[in-house]
């Protein structure tokens, strides 16, 4: 599907306030799951994470195609990041108007219905994610109902469902549709961590695009969940951002 606009972004639009209430929030949930021994590590749509790092580091500056070819998921991480989830519902009341704009906006008119947890990530000096989708989006991707002794594969090792499964009446049968990621830090916290798009080959413009639209604090950028995208390694600081998915019937 080749669209006009790949993405959608509004700048700076929650205030620093809000970003660092996030980030306590976010943070002491990690911290908390962790003093019950929970696994706090970041997974991939698929579980492709924390295989083995080939020559001892992530290869930032390779394509996609390479990445394949270095065979990702036998040599790669494809993640290495914390992440807690939040369903406040102040949170959604403050987020979703803005991709019911971004949908309308960018001309995608995207049917949606639906919307997982926020995932809140903290990326620390060497954190990455290789390059992913964030999902299918056709009837072969579509979740399904995950029933303890029955489905056959097994639950995650931080207690999430396995690809493809959820226990959210509202998200079976639906794929994701349309992401969002939010931006929390201060200019300069950190260094790296660039979020990168692949629109593929045979897009108009460039293939790679290095979206520096989200480095203000706050900022918000949505895209769909078919999107190649990654976040290059961190080489200073600490990133935290804000991610959430939209879900809705599969496209036809």
């Amino acid at each position: 599907m080749d669209l006009k606009n790949k993405y959608y972004h509004f700048v700076s639009a929650l205030t620093p306030e809000i970003c660092l209430k996030i980030i306590d929030h976010g943070t002491s949930i990690i911290k908390k799951n962790k003093e019950l021994g929970l696994d706090t590590s970041g997974t991939t749509f698929g579980d492709k994470h924390k295989s083995a790092i080939k020559d001892g580091k992530p290869q930032e500056d390779k394509s996609k195609q390479q990445l394949k070819k270095d065979k990702i998921n036998d040599n790669l991480y494809v993640r290495d990041s914390e992440i807690a989830w939040l369903n406040d519902q102040w949170i959604y009341d403050l987020i979703i108007p803005y991709i019911n704009k971004a949908n309308l906006f960018s001309g995608w008119n995207f049917q949606f219905d639906a919307h997982e947890e926020f995932q809140f990530t903290v990326y620390n000096p060497g954190g990455f994610y290789g390059w992913h989708t964030d999902g299918g989006s056709d009837i072969h991707a579509v979740n399904k109902r995950y029933i303890q002794g029955i489905t056959e594969q097994p639950l995650k090792a931080n207690g999430g469902f396995p690809q493809g499964y959820t226990k959210d009446e509202r998200l079976v049968g639906k794929v994701r549709k349309i992401s969002l990621t939010i931006n929390l830090n201060l200019p300069g916290e950190y260094e790296g961590g660039n979020l990168m798009f692949d629109f593929g080959q045979h897009t108009e413009g460039e293939q790679f695009y290095e979206c520096k639209e989200i480095r203000p604090q706050g900022s918000i950028i949505i895209f769909p969940s078919f999107t190649y995208h990654c976040v290059t390694p961190i080489t200073k600081g600490t990133r935290y951002s804000l991610v959430l998915w939209t879900l809705g019937d599969a496209f036809r």
